[in-house]
């Protein structure tokens, strides 16, 4: 039984390096959000300034790591051997919890996992304990648990929300008051200025006030104690003349500077506030088993050792930081994380990643009466006045030129900067886990908010998305909280059988959720998507939309095929897969009508009519999937239900339908293919015909119904299937109609341009 703690030790040493990944994957990509999203600075000069801010900040930690060894727990109520279960559960806990976060894209706290993994294992230790005493009851939990510094801990990463939301709106709206969103001009009156105020603020509250966690401040306490003031003013003149001095000879603005040292302090932040979120653990396991050792092996000795204060080793302090560099430059899930981040706080236009829900409307619509009622109290002249500093430059872009342009200017990513990185290192200096992804994320939501970029177009959608992930903050706190508990209940259950097979377990799952992600995250644009018209004129919109068109029936004849050869063999599997490839097409779609502002935006005073033309295909374009999607949904249901199958006659002619059809497409995605749009008075012809087999089927189905059907379930859905099909014709009909007249329109005055030539060529030959 004695290997077992050294397999356990081993196994914890091993959990930690994957910890550090899963964790950095979710955590450390906060730290760069606010220059990614600015693009001020090229992303390689990014990567290297925050990998130095983590190498440096892992020196700050080492006051951090007695949070892990009594922040939560008395370890002096423990024995070695009930120690060890807890550190074992709250790492494999840890990483499957992050790496779920992770794998949907949506930042958790590495803050909150911890300590609520560590709160729910003590809590199930004691349990298990109180459970075999004779003498203790219920009551006697409180024994066990540190509860003030775990109320102090966990109030304090909630109050974090509030304030840096708070503070970071605050201090951008004024920042936008100064220099509005044309800030290029003011910023070289006021810039020196910012500048230096920022910078001092990122000096002094991080390289200072971090200090405080540190085992060195006590030679530098007698320099820094009762000379804040001196170091405030000296460091303010000296940043203000740097900026002078840098914008004078770089001709370039110190915003830059800025974004960079508040990235530099942020990851060093970062590292000194959380690296103890994923050794805190390993290490308080190894100064365990150390005491275990040096006290004869004895697994029942009291864990007292632990409350004594021991300074973390530097080697595996700068080795943590190095693991900490290498995910931040190689992991794809943080790139995942940080996609999340920067389109809730975009200030323009984004693929909405989150749907609205009755709270955010609710949020949305009771904000906007706050602010009706607001603008009555506060006089007109100030309003007009304030709506004056935030006055957008009007530029009109795609949505997918949006989305490639700068999530926001440099003036916010500058206040992210400074207000996240200055709360985190107060938070440092007390010795607070302060969760740095509550911080981070309410700062840039705060900042986003008072920019104005949740506006009527996009406000529910973002508020949907912080709900969101606030509710994850939840949920990894609850989750934690009963994960941690089970895990150390089956683990004291057997622990020589349960660990091997829970350790199994977390490596198959981190391995298919590394998997799951790859797939998704290198999907490539299949052949068969649809893409957004950029043409300015009515001949160009024509050839661009003949490639979706054909793309758009091809997919049609697949879809309504794979429906009917479903019902006919009563494949569930097959009819699920049809029910998602409309949702699809359907979802492609709606984004080409999403994008009908941007295209009309965009076109030239002589094209205007390819507006109509471009929005009544995609009219048409939209009835279709709608049939289709009628049509899966209902020969799904019918199918998933159980009930009776369609008759042999029924299936027969729907193969007829289904023949016919695929005809029909295929000459039509051929013509639209080869741009052979002569072609498509021919295809217009067998309509008749088609429309002419549906009508038979459906008087067929009515004296089938009079005289022998005797299943209604079977009578709807075989009418259901017959109706959409007939009107999937309509639409597809009226789009070849649509794109006929166009084409011969657009040609027309060429064609008569060119009789009108060869006349005059005559005339003068004559």
């Amino acid at each position: 039984m004695d290997n077992i703690y050294l397999f356990m030790l081993i196994a914890i040493t091993v959990l930690a390096v994957v910890d550090i990944v899963v964790g950095v994957s979710n955590d450390a990509i906060n730290f760069l959000n606010s220059a990614i999203g600015s693009k001020a600075i090229s992303l390689r000069t990014i990567m290297i300034v925050a990998s130095l801010g983590i190498f440096i900040g892992a020196v700050f930690s080492s006051g951090m790591m007695e949070v892990a060894r009594k922040g939560i727990f008395v370890p002096a109520q423990f024995e070695f051997g009930e120690i060890m279960l807890i550190f074992m559960a709250v790492m494999i806990t840890d990483i499957l919890l992050l790496d779920f976060f992770n794998t949907l894209g949506l930042p958790t706290s590495t803050t909150v996992s911890i300590v609520f993994n560590l709160l729910g294992a003590a809590v199930v230790m004691s349990l298990i304990k109180i459970s075999n005493s004779e003498t203790q009851t219920f009551s006697d939990l409180a024994t066990y648990i540190n509860t003030e510094k775990a109320i102090e801990i966990i109030s304090g990463i909630l109050l974090s929300v509030v304030i840096a939301f708070s503070v970071g709106a605050f201090v951008q709206w004024i920042s936008r008051m100064i220099f509005t969103f044309n800030y290029e001009k003011k910023i070289k009156s006021f810039g020196v200025i910012f500048g230096g105020v920022a910078l001092t603020a990122i000096t002094y509250f991080i390289f200072l006030k971090g200090l405080k966690g540190t085992p060195y401040y006590k030679d530098l306490k007698s320099i820094v104690e009762g000379n804040e003031v001196f170091i405030i003013v000296g460091s303010f003149v000296f940043w203000t003349l740097f900026s002078f001095i840098f914008e004078k000879l770089s001709k370039k603005t110190i915003l830059l500077v800025v974004i960079a040292v508040g990235t530099f302090g942020l990851a060093l932040a970062f590292s000194g506030n959380d690296l103890v979120n994923f050794i805190g653990v390993p290490m308080a396991a190894y100064h365990s088993y150390e005491a275990w050792v040096a006290g004869g092996m004895d697994a029942t000795m009291s864990m007292a050792v632990l409350e004594k204060k021991v300074p973390a080793e530097p080697i595996l302090l700068f080795i943590a930081g190095g693991i900490m560099v290498l995910t931040l430059w190689f992991s794809k899930k943080a790139k995942t994380v940080a996609e999340t981040e920067i389109s809730l706080s975009r200030q323009g236009d984004t693929h909405d990643k989150f749907e609205p829900n009755r709270l955010s409307r609710a949020i949305v619509k009771g904000t906007t009466q706050l602010s009706n009622y607001f603008s009555v109290i506060v006089p007109e002249p100030v309003q007009k006045f304030v709506d004056k500093s935030f006055e957008k430059p009007n530029i009109v872009m795609t949505k997918d030129q949006s989305i490639d342009a700068p999530a926001f200017d440099m003036i916010r990513a500058s206040v992210n900067l400074m207000v996240a990185g200055v709360l985190i290192a107060i938070a440092t200096s007390m010795k607070l886990p302060l969760s740095t992804t509550y911080v981070t994320f309410m700062v840039a939501m705060g900042t986003s908010l008072a920019d104005r970029a949740w506006g009527r177009e996009s406000a529910v959608y973002r508020v949907a998305g912080v709900l969101n992930v606030i509710g994850g903050w939840f949920g990894t706190a609850l989750g934690a909280f009963v994960a941690a508990g089970l895990v150390v209940f089956l683990i004291n259950w057997n622990p020589s059988v349960i660990i091997p097979i829970l350790l199994l377990l977390t490596f198959i799952l981190l391995y298919r959720n590394y998997t799951s992600h790859k797939k998704k995250s290198t999907k490539t644009i299949e052949e068969d998507s649809l893409t957004k018209a950029e043409s300015s004129s009515v001949q160009g919109v024509i050839h661009e939309s003949a490639k979706n068109i054909a793309n758009v029936v091809k997919r049609t004849n697949r879809i309504y095929s794979n429906a009917i050869v479903g019902l006919a063999k009563q494949d569930l599997s097959l009819l699920k897969k049809s029910k998602k490839q409309v949702v699809k097409l359907t979802a492609e779609v709606d984004d080409l009508r999403d994008n009908i502002f941007y295209f009309i935006k965009n076109l030239d005073e002589t094209s205007v009519d390819a507006s109509n033309f471009y929005i009544n295909i995609l009219g048409h374009l939209q009835d279709m999937t709608q049939s289709l999607e009628y049509i899966s949904k209902v020969s799904h249901k019918h199918i998933n239900n159980n009930h009776k199958k369609l008759k042999f006659s029924q299936i027969k002619e729907l193969k007829v339908i289904d023949d016919k059809l695929e005809i029909l497409f295929s000459d039509t995605e051929v013509a639209f293919k080869s741009h052979s749009f002569e072609q498509i008075g021919t295809i217009l012809n067998e309509k008749a015909e088609v429309y002419a087999i549906v009508k038979e089927k459906i008087q067929k189905q009515v004296e089938r119904t009079r005289n022998e059907e005797s299943s209604p379930k079977n009578t709807t859905l075989y009418f259901s299937v017959l109706l959409e099909t007939k009107d999937l014709i309509n639409a597809t009909m009226n789009l070849l109609e649509e794109y006929h007249g166009a084409h011969d329109s657009s040609i027309e005055p060429a064609t008569i341009s060119v009789v009108e030539s060869e006349e005059i060529g005559i005339e003068k030959a004559e």
